[in-house]
C-alpha cells in the first residue's frame, strides 16, 4: 500500500499540533506501508525532495509572484489553492491520499477527481467552529469554509481526533456517521518524559515556581483568560507563555499590552524545539490549556508525559485526555475565576500535584502512544481499500 499525506505543516515548518501529528504518525506508518509527504516549500531553507527515515518528503512552491501582490488577508487561501494545483500537477500513484486541515482539502479533492484515489482526511478542527478566523482571513474565510466542506464531503473516510470532533462533524456537515472513525492523537513516550535542566530557566529568566502555557497565539487558545486569572492570583508564581505563530499580527500587540504592567510574566515569543520544551514542561507546577475551542490538544499529552499535571478547559476533546482530579483539573472555558482557583489549588498542594503527574504519564503511555495510533490508522486504511488486516 502507498499513501500520500498532504499537510501544510511539516518539519522544520511547524506552528501547531498538526505538524507534530503528521511527523510522528508517518514515522510509525512507514514501518509497514510506503508513505510520502506532500507539503509546502518555504524559501530556500528546505529541499524539494528528500527522504527522512523511511518517509519520502516532497515540497512544492506556491505562486508567490501572484500571491505577494494580493490583499494580505487573502494570502493564506490563495496559498492553499495554488498549492493544490502544484501538488496535483505532479500526479499520484498512491492507493490513498490523506489530507490534514482545510488548507489541503482542495488538493485532496483534486487528487480524487483526477487520479481516482481513495480519499481520507484527519479532522483536527472545523472552520465553522472558529468564527474568529474571519478576522484573520476576511472574506477569504468564506473560501476556507467552502474548501473544508468540499474536501470532507468527498472523503471515503474521515478520522476524527476525538469523540467531540466526531459530534461536531455530524452537527456541522451531517456526514454519514459510518464514514467517521475516532482515532486520538498520540505521543512518543520515549521522547516526552521528565527532564530537569535549570539552565533553560536561567536562559529565559524564569523563576520557580511557575505555571506554563504553550500554544499558537490565537483567541481559540484562551490565553487572555489565563492572563486575567494570573492578575488576581494570590500566591507567588511566575507565568511562562510560549507562543507560536499568531493567527493575526494584531494579537501580538494585544498580548504585549495585556502583560505590560504585570510582574513575573515571561513571554517566549517563538516556537521552541522539544529539547527546551520538555524541561519547561517538567519543571512547571502545572501546564495550563485554557482553550475556548479544542478538538484535542496534543500539548496536554506532552505535559502529562513529562509528569506535569494539567489545568484545562472542559471543552471539545480535552475531557477525553484529562481525568478530573486524577491527572489534572477541568474548568469552564472562558472562566478566569475558575482557572485562578484551579491554579491556586495546584500551587497549594504540591504532593497531590506530583501524584497527579505520575498518574498522567501512566495514562498517556497506556492510551496515547503513537504506535497505537498508527496501528489503528493502518487498519482504517485497509478498510478503505477493501482488504482485511
Amino acid at each position: 500500500m502507498k499513501v500520500s499525506m498532504l499537510t501544510l505543516e511539516y518539519p522544520p515548518h511547524i506552528y501547531g499540533g498538526v505538524g507534530v501529528h503528521v511527523y510522528n504518525l508517518t514515522r510509525q506508518l512507514s514501518k509497514f506501508i510506503n508513505i510520502e509527504i506532500r507539503t509546502i516549500k518555504i524559501g530556500d531553507s528546505t529541499r524539494e525532495f528528500e527522504q527522512v527515515d523511511n518517509v519520502i518528503v516532497k515540497r512544492y512552491k506556491t505562486w508567490t509572484e501572484v500571491i505577494d501582490k494580493t490583499y494580505g488577508k487573502f494570502k493564506p487561501v490563495f496559498n492553499a489553492l495554488s498549492l493544490a494545483l502544484a501538488i496535483n500537477a505532479d500526479g499520484f500513484d498512491s492507493d490513498i491520499v490523506h489530507f490534514h486541515t482545510w488548507y489541503m482539502a482542495v488538493a485532496g479533492f483534486y487528487a480524487k477527481k483526477l487520479y481516482g484515489v481513495k480519499l481520507v482526511a484527519t479532522v483536527h478542527s472545523l472552520e465553522p467552529k472558529r468564527p474568529w478566523k474571519r478576522e484573520a482571513l476576511g472574506e477569504g474565510y468564506s473560501l476556507s469554509l467552502w474548501a473544508e466542506r468540499t474536501g470532507l464531503e468527498s472523503c471515503d473516510l474521515i478520522i476524527a481526533v476525538s469523540n467531540a470532533m466526531k459530534r461536531d462533524l455530524l452537527e456541522v456537515y451531517g456526514i454519514d456517521s459510518g464514514k467517521i472513525e475516532v482515532i486520538h492523537n498520540g505521543i512518543d513516550e520515549n521522547v516526552w518524559k521528565p527532564v530537569y535542566d535549570l539552565e533553560i530557566l536561567k536562559k529565559y529568566g524564569i523563576k520557580l515556581p511557575y505555571i506554563l502555557f504553550v500554544g499558537r497565539l490565537s483567541k481559540q487558545k484562551g490565553i487572555f483568560t489565563l492572563i486575567d486569572a494570573f492578575k488576581t492570583l494570590s500566591q507567588k508564581a511566575c507565568l511562562v507563555l510560549v507562543t507560536g505563530k499568531p493567527d493575526d499580527k494584531i494579537l501580538l500587540k494585544e498580548l504585549q499590552y495585556s502583560i505590560k504592567h504585570l510582574k513575573n510574566v515571561v513571554w517566549i515569543n517563538k516556537t521552541l524545539d522539544r529539547n527546551e520544551l520538555i524541561p519547561l514542561y517538567t519543571m512547571a507546577e502545572a501546564f495550563v490549556c485554557p482553550s475556548i475551542y479544542e478538538p484535542f490538544g496534543i500539548v496536554n499529552l506532552e505535559a502529562l508525559a513529562t509528569e506535569t499535571p494539567v489545568i484545562a478547559s472542559n471543552t471539545g476533546g480535552i475531557p477525553e485526555i484529562i481525568i478530573n482530579h486524577k491527572t489534572g483539573i477541568l474548568v469552564e472555558p472562558g472562566n478566569s475565576e475558575a482557572l485562578r482557583s484551579a491554579i491556586e489549588h495546584i500551587l497549594a498542594n504540591p504532593e497531590e500535584a506530583r501524584k497527579w503527574g505520575k498518574l498522567g504519564r501512566q495514562h498517556v503511555i497506556e492510551n496515547f502512544a503513537w504506535s497505537i495510533v498508527a496501528e489503528k490508522t493502518y487498519k482504517a486504511y485497509m478498510k478503505v481499500i477493501g482488504e482485511d488486516c
